[in-house]
Formats: C-alpha cells, sequence, structure tokens
C-alpha cells in the first residue's frame, strides 16, 4: 500500500503535537519541523488540513503553536486517515463496478473489499495514545540496550 507523505507527516506532526504539548504549552510548527525534519513550508499546509479536520487549535501569539483539540485517546486512526486522505479507507466500488467481468468482481470482493474492511477495523480501534505509547515503549527499550563502559 502507498501512503502518500501528506498523510505519514500528518500523522508524524498530529503525535509531535500530541507529545510535546501534555503540558500545556503549544507547540510551534518550527519545532516539529525541526525534530521531524519535514519542509516548514509542506508542515503548515498539512498543519492547516489537521485544524480544519477538528484534530489541533491554533494559539496566535509569542507562545503560539498549536495543541490537541482533544485528548489523544478519543482520536481514532480511521478519523486522522479520513482527515488527511479520504480515500484511503474508501471502498473499493466505482459505478463502472456493475459492468465488471465475473472474475474482475470475484477479485474485488474476495480480496480489495476484505483488505479494505479489515483496515478500517483496525483504524478504527487505534488510537493516537497508542501510537504514543509504542513510541515511548521503543524509545526506552532503545535507551535501555545503549550500555556505556568505562
Amino acid at each position: 500500500m502507498k501512503i502518500s507523505t501528506k498523510v505519514e507527516f500528518g500523522i508524524i506532526a498530529l503525535a509531535d503535537i500530541a507529545i510535546y504539548s501534555e503540558n500545556g504549552n503549544a507547540v510551534s510548527s518550527a519545532d516539529i519541523s525541526k525534530r521531524e525534519d519535514i519542509s516548514q513550508k509542506y508542515l503548515e499546509q498539512i498543519l492547516v488540513t489537521l485544524r480544519q479536520a477538528g484534530f489541533i487549535r491554533g494559539q496566535k501569539g509569542s507562545r503560539g503553536g498549536y495543541t490537541l483539540a482533544r485528548r489523544a485517546s478519543k482520536i481514532y486512526f480511521s478519523e486522522i486517515l479520513n482527515g488527511l486522505d479520504n480515500s484511503i479507507l474508501a471502498d473499493t466500488y466505482s459505478a463502472d463496478d456493475d459492468n465488471e467481468s465475473g472474475l474482475r468482481s470475484a477479485v474485488s470482493s474476495c480480496i480489495w473489499d476484505k483488505l479494505n474492511g479489515y483496515m478500517r477495523e483496525y483504524t478504527s480501534g487505534m488510537t493516537l495514545e497508542d501510537l504514543i505509547e509504542k513510541y515511548r515503549k521503543d524509545s526506552a527499550d532503545e535507551a535501555a540496550e545503549t550500555m556505556y563502559y568505562i
């Protein structure tokens, strides 16, 4: 499956905001851009989409930036994917499908429809908080593996 950079960077930016705004401070696009190595101009376009989709709130001023609009445990990946690119979880059915041959219809119903269904089900059960917990666990495991000897 191919996911656009807009979707990938959108998920990364959302997770970064969730992690770095936990103490109530807003996270600037410049900080996200530096930490995650994303072009700031491109990131700002993605942040507009995330704000319009209702995932983040913008704050103006010298301490301005972005915070989550709701808790990470209440933001599901199905919503994020639909907010960034509504074609990812869309059904594969099109108006031309009524004229499909028997084999094409079988492939569609046997493979693509089932894969889309599994993906919708999986992303509907996974939250942004789940991703953040996995990130923290993996980071802690990496830190524990690093040994320094004197």
